[in-house]
């Protein structure tokens, strides 16, 4: 078997690992094919969002699919110690008048890590975690030569932006930044319940060993084409966002571009296409509240039916928002506001969304954006089914 052809298998397995784990963590599909392509460029992310969504998991889920690999966990506070992270001083040898560090186990070793809370990175670990997200390397504690680290990809998450100086520092080294929040669909939520009673069937469970992890990440990822037309959009998109005073680092613009190749690999293809400029909109913003309008500007560049389907995003979140607000109304207003508005106009969107859908994949168009907002409107169907008509949960599917 050839090395391209290896490659494809690669490629073709960890599609099956991204099937496996949007079925199992809902409302997930995005967070998980980018945390993926975050691990095939040899990038880290960041998953950002409160707690009890599924962080911690999703990131053990997806590491843990890795066979060979040393897997490094830790939960950091203000008080961890750099040699808590980077290898304790080994005692036995302190003993014979020798100043050593253990490393196995620790971050020095591992190839894929998941650090949880990172930006409560205590100020004596700070440099040391720079050192090994940005370089890869770990100076000891006894003032040696520095240690290479066999470092791949780090995924971290928080329940909170940064705060202090210091942690700007860290965010500023993860190219990808995702949020996730708690469950939007009441079906999905209904789901969710109904896992925790019913006994669940053994899942599958596809892997990929490091060495062919190794592989992927360091030929056939770079070996991706990026051509002019790609170079040429992102010389663009950077002058669209510069004109909206969002502005990225020569460094992540650079960066993105292993991910551009990533996302390519991933679906099996041997170059790069406006398709895969949609990862984009995970790299390009600072806050949160950044994220949108450069999505919509990333989106301008891949197609059409994605632009109408934010614009349809825009009407279904005022629609929510309008739910919210009528929270204290009586059970008659609401039923009907939801009939002769809400829910006609949901319906309205869901068939147009389903009509871009089709006109995309015709096309050989990208569906991704226009499935999220499929979602999201299901998901405020839903709600209006359930809060304001009265369905119960568990039937919204069918009715939707």
């Amino acid at each position: 078997m050839t090395a391209g052809t290896d490659a494809l298998d690669t490629a073709k397995r960890l599609r099956g690992i991204t099937e496996e784990l949007t079925g199992r963590f809902l409302e997930r599909d995005d967070v998980v094919r980018t945390l993926i392509v975050a691990m095939l460029a040899g990038q880290h992310s960041l998953v950002l969002g409160p707690p009890g969504t599924a962080k911690s998991e999703l990131a053990r889920e997806l590491t843990g699919r890795i066979e060979g690999a040393n897997l490094w966990e830790i939960l950091l506070s203000k008080f961890t110690a750099p040699t808590r992270m980077f290898g304790p001083i080994d005692v036995a040898a302190l003993s014979r008048g020798e100043y050593r560090q253990v490393y196995d186990g620790r971050a020095t070793t591992a190839h894929i890590a998941f650090i949880d809370e990172i930006f409560k990175c205590s100020a004596a670990a700070l440099n040391e975690t720079l050192g090994l997200l940005n370089e890869r390397l770990y100076h000891p504690e006894n003032g040696g030569a520095p240690i290479r680290c066999p470092l791949i990809s780090a995924v971290t998450a928080s329940n909170e932006l940064p705060s202090a100086e210091e942690s700007a520092a860290i965010y500023d080294r993860l190219l990808v930044r995702m949020e996730v929040g708690y469950l939007a669909d009441p079906s999905n939520f209904a789901a969710l319940i109904r896992s925790a009673v019913d006994e669940e069937a053994v899942p599958s469970r596809t892997t990929i060993t490091l060495t062919e992890l190794q592989h992927a990440v360091t030929a056939a990822v770079p070996a991706v084409d990026v051509p002019d037309l790609i170079v040429d959009a992102m010389c663009t998109l950077r002058a669209a966002l510069r004109r909206k005073e969002l502005t990225s680092s020569d460094r992540r613009w650079r960066q993105s571009v292993r991910l551009l190749q990533a996302s390519a690999f991933l679906d099996g293809r041997e170059a790069v296409g406006e398709t895969d400029l949609t990862v984009l909109t995970h790299v390009l913003w600072d806050s949160p509240a950044q994220r949108p309008l450069v999505e919509r500007e990333v989106l301008q560049m891949v197609n059409p039916d994605a632009r109408e389907a934010l614009d349809l995003a825009d009407a279904i979140e005022e629609l929510e928002a309008q739910l919210d607000a009528k929270a204290g109304q009586s059970k008659e207003a609401l039923s009907d506001w939801a009939i002769k508005e809400a829910n006609g106009k949901l319906a309205r969107a869901g068939k147009k969304l389903a009509k871009l859908r089709k006109e995309a994949q015709a096309s050989g168009r990208s569906i991704v954006t226009i499935e999220r907002v499929i979602a999201r409107q299901r998901a405020v169907h839903a709600r209006v089914l359930t809060e304001a008509l009265g369905v119960d949960a568990s039937m919204v599917q069918a009715q939707l």
